[in-house]
């Protein structure tokens, strides 16, 4: 008796999850299909955390900081400059408050938002941002409060 009764509760329960993961999945594939440029680069950077940092890098083997921003782009279909300071030329300057997740972040020699870029990251939100450092460390998502003002944004597509 009991055993019939474990069989039907499985059944009904194999039965209502189908249908349930069908459109469950759908939902998150026609969600993914209408992700935006800079919704997409935020999710896509965050696959290469770990990397590990190499000067001159440009690949998954090994990224440093505008290499890595520069893959991600491009991977979305953006080709963008090399370096750190010609992504910034590049870049329309924006507002923190008008940046979005997926657009750069600059880090400046000084206050002088026009002064010369020597790191770069994608902007994550609030105070953070995935980043490749410096060798011995890998790509990994930071926090970079400690820049105080030698931080500028900039977007390609807002």
């Amino acid at each position: 008796m009991r055993r019939n009764w474990l069989a039907k509760a499985a059944l009904t329960t194999t039965a209502l999850s189908v249908p349930l993961a069908g459109v469950a999945a759908g939902t998150a594939q026609a969600a993914t299909r209408h992700l935006s440029f800079n919704q997409k680069a935020a999710t896509l950077v965050k696959r290469y955390e770990g990397v590990p940092y190499r000067y001159g890098g440009t690949s998954p083997a090994g990224f440093d900081c505008s290499g890595l921003t520069q893959y991600v782009y491009r991977h979305l279909g953006k080709s963008i400059q090399r370096t750190a300071e010609d992504q910034f030329l590049e870049f329309r300057p924006i507002s923190k408050k008008r940046a979005w997740g997926g657009d750069l972040v600059f880090f400046h020699v000084d206050g002088n938002p026009r002064s010369y870029v020597y790191h770069v990251g994608i902007y994550e939100g609030g105070n953070d941002m995935v980043a490749e450092t410096t060798t011995g460390s890998d790509a990994q998502w930071q926090n970079f409060s400690w820049a105080g003002d030698t931080v500028t944004f900039g977007t390609l597509t807002h």
